[in-house]
């Protein structure tokens, strides 16, 4: 019988594994193995908001310049075992084969991260073996030579290799390509590097580990909620089950900040942009600051994200030993909507947004006492929140205006703003203000007093 020739070739291979992963994502994929590698010498133990684990002995070196990029850490290192039989395969030889509580799926990080940032590399691990011995070995990786032949085994050379200083993985990329120099060449593209790993791995760093980018350590983002007699976060923990896999959901919410007083989405600030919800998968957060239908706004009965919500953070945590039952996608940048896991968890995440819908929906009636309510909430780590079952906030006995009110909203040129907000006592006065006194004063000039 004749047969139609139905291989792979490599850069049809390598095209589709990197087209639609940014670079950014990445080198968040080779963190996520050193991060793997130091909780795996830990006993790869599930990380939570209870876990107490140290994790100060380890670090992730990262460089990233027009010229090379490099991420060394010390976090045990790869087996020679491992990178003869997984770590170098495209994909996992099995659903059942993973490392406990890991963040990586699918087996395919390592090397689509390598191919997209540049053309020769250099993959170095020292591990200590059961018997106590050190041992080294090295794999080059020439893109350019290992796309010339489609034939296969498509197998990378293991090499003998002088011991790195500890035990760890050092990864070492030269020749970069194009997108990749243009990147690290902008100072722009590094500091969103930096800001997003500070948030991503917050937990972890918050437990000690250090992440190094261009010798510079990165400080983990404290995530805080607001808590007094009034104002009281949920938090809860539960047990969910997908597929014989044992999955553990945390979900925490409440106020991380005071409503803004002005609801123009004009004036959101930069700080505006960390409200919403977070999903934390195995430790790592893969969504963060939600304000979609991905998490629920804009569906169903809840309305679409407003500024007025502003102030409202909430987190829902999975961990999981086999990472496949965890709600997340390739990237790792955002969630599978069709997980049973994630759609279970909706209404209880469905809960606290609604207390605080409900919530801010009051206060425009009671700004000043829910200022006084509010500002009595300190600010509390969310590691020390106690469990709650429901989110606790104030109510407010609502007067609406007796008389029908009309909002107006208009644009005018910034400069001109700021200039009159300087005329009518300060540069930073909220726009909403502006207008207000702006209408004030032309109402009397024109009309007098009611």
């Amino acid at each position: 019988m004749t047969k139609a020739i139905a291989n792979p070739t490599k850069s049809f291979f390598v095209r589709m594994i990197t087209r639609d992963i940014s670079l950014e994502d990445c080198i968040l994929d080779l963190i996520d193995n050193s991060v793997d590698g130091a909780w795996h010498s830990e006993g790869s133990r599930p990380i939570g908001l209870a876990d107490k684990t140290d994790l100060s002995k380890y670090e992730i070196h990262i460089c990233a310049t027009g010229t090379l990029f490099s991420i060394k850490d010390n976090c045990g290192g790869m087996t020679l075992d491992n990178a003869i039989h997984n770590a170098f395969s495209f994909g996992r030889n099995s659903d059942r084969d993973h490392d406990n509580y890991s963040i990586g799926i699918y087996g395919i990080g390592m090397k689509r991260a390598i191919f997209k940032l540049g053309i020769d590399t250099t993959i170095r691990s020292t591990f200590t073996d059961k018997d106590g011995n050190r041992t080294a070995f090295q794999v080059p990786i020439n893109v350019t030579k290992w796309l010339e032949g489609d034939t296969p085994p498509w197998d990378f050379d293991i090499e003998e290799a002088p011991l790195l200083d500890d035990d760890g993985v050092e990864i070492m990329v030269r020749d970069l390509t194009a997108s990749t120099k243009s990147a690290f060449d902008n100072p722009a593209f590094l500091q969103n590097l930096r800001r997003v790993i500070a948030r991503d791995y917050s937990l972890h760093l918050n437990q000690g580990l250090k992440i190094f980018l261009n010798e510079i350590q990165v400080i983990g983002w404290k995530i805080e909620l607001r808590q007094s007699d009034e104002f009281k976060p949920m938090r809860i923990t539960y047990d969910d089950e997908v597929a014989g896999d044992k999955i553990s959901i945390e979900i925490i919410g409440g106020m991380a900040a005071p409503p803004p007083d002005n609801s123009d989405p004009s004036d959101e600030d930069e700080g505006d942009k960390r409200f919403g919800w977070y999903v934390i998968c195995n430790g790592r957060i893969v969504l963060a600051a939600d304000k979609t239908t991905t998490t629920g706004w804009g569906t169903e009965d809840w309305p679409q994200w407003h500024r007025q919500y502003s102030g409202f953070i909430g987190i829902a945590l999975f961990t999981a030993e086999n990472a496949a039952s965890l709600p997340l996608t390739t990237t790792k940048r955002s969630i599978d909507g069709s997980s049973e896991i994630f759609r279970r968890s909706r209404p209880k995440m469905r809960e606290v947004t609604r207390a605080w819908i409900n919530y801010t929906n009051q206060r425009k009636f009671a700004q000043e006492e829910a200022k006084q309510k509010e500002s009595k909430a300190v600010s509390v780590a969310i590691y020390d929140v106690p469990k709650q079952a429901a989110v606790e906030l104030p109510s407010f006995a609502i007067k609406k205006p007796t008389e029908r009110t009309a909002n107006i909203n208009y644009a005018v040129p910034l400069s001109r703003l700021k200039k009159l907000a300087t005329e009518l006592g300060s540069i930073n006065m909220p726009f909403r203000e502006v207008g207000q006194k702006s209408f004030e004063y032309t109402y009397n000039d024109l009309v007098g007093e009611d």
